[in-house]
């Protein structure tokens, strides 16, 4: 479908032909202002990537395909797709639409290391504005694991039982803000959990980020859990009105919506943990290679004085006299 006032593309509704595998496939529509958010967030990523190659740096090619095809792939197909195209006429594909905004976009965006990129990118003076704002108390707030779950958790419940989602249907531009509004939310939770900028707090560890990633998958598929069993129609009045003759179950179609957000909120949450588990290997494996690199040098003895022996002139090695967790586990490794 060609681009068009999202009022209007309302009162067209019930022309709308049967939402077939086919259609959900082929129908799309123009978004200019997704349209334009993508084309930002790619040349400046691309630009990036540019920079580094420039210099003689590489860049990982998989976080840069990440970055293009699962994170603005996603906000492509939320926003023009027939997800937008049928939003307006069935609830379930608005309710796709918003969990791939505040859920799986987030999470490409995020795989694509964009932080990381930038201050590797940016000029000296940049790069530590960026360092400096992603350290500072609003984002240290707004990223606190606690607050960016509730974040997301009170937006979608916001968005579904209140008039907000009601009132975008009739006005495009509080449709647009919707959109970029999931994907904020979203996009704070899922960022600073898997970005190395150091975002969030010391002790949020690997195995923190672990744990707060399962709670945050369960506490995702609430909303959805919510919906589905709902007495009460969300945005009833203009579903009622715009439900196309040939599917005009408009609680059947809530409950389709609802169980959506369920299953892509608990899919989602697979490999979210997976990339954790990944970044946490890696950790421990560079630290592994740093270690071993420092035991290798402190392990060279010194030149024996006149009349002393190798054995008696050696130099002790760090951790036979210090008495830390990480020289305990060495001893007992080489007893």
């Amino acid at each position: 479908m060609t681009g068009m006032p999202l009022n209007e593309m309302a009162m067209t509704t019930a022309s709308l032909p049967q939402l077939t595998t086919g259609r959900l496939l082929s129908s799309w529509h123009l978004d200019v202002p997704a349209l334009l958010l993508v084309l930002l967030l790619g040349t400046l990523y691309g630009w990036g990537v540019w920079r580094l190659r420039r210099r003689g740096e590489r860049w990982p090619l998989a976080r840069t395909v990440t970055f293009a095809l699962l994170g603005l792939g996603t906000l492509v197909v939320a926003t023009m797709s027939a997800l937008a195209v049928y939003d307006h006429a069935l609830f379930w594909p608005a309710a796709v639409q918003n969990v791939l905004l505040d859920l799986i976009a987030p999470l490409g965006l995020a795989l694509g290391d964009p932080l990381h990129l930038a201050v590797r990118a940016l000029p000296e003076h940049a790069s530590g504005r960026v360092r400096r704002a992603m350290t500072g108390r609003v984002v240290r707030l707004l990223t606190f694991p606690l607050v960016s779950t509730a974040l997301v958790l009170a937006t979608e419940l916001t968005v579904y039982f209140t008039p907000y989602f009601a009132t975008a249907l009739r006005l495009g531009w509080l449709h647009e803000l919707m959109y970029l509004h999931l994907l904020l939310a979203g996009t704070l939770f899922v960022v600073p959990v898997l970005t190395h900028e150091g975002a969030l707090p010391a002790w949020c560890t690997h195995p923190v980020r672990a744990a707060l990633v399962f709670v945050d998958g369960i506490i995702d598929a609430v909303p959805g859990i919510v919906v589905m069993t709902h007495g009460t129609l969300i945005a009833g009045a203009w579903y009622l009105h715009h439900a196309p003759p040939w599917d005009p179950d408009v609680h059947h179609d809530q409950q389709l919506g609802g169980g959506a957000m369920i299953s892509i909120a608990e899919l989602v949450a697979l490999p979210f943990l997976l990339a954790i588990l990944v970044q946490w290997a890696r950790t421990e494996r560079a630290q592994t290679v740093a270690l071993d690199r420092r035991l290798e040098t402190e392990l060279v003895p010194a030149a024996p004085a006149p009349g002393q022996t190798a054995d008696e002139d050696r130099v002790r090695p760090w951790w036979e006299t210090e008495d830390n967790e990480v020289a305990q586990r060495i001893r007992r490794q080489h007893g």
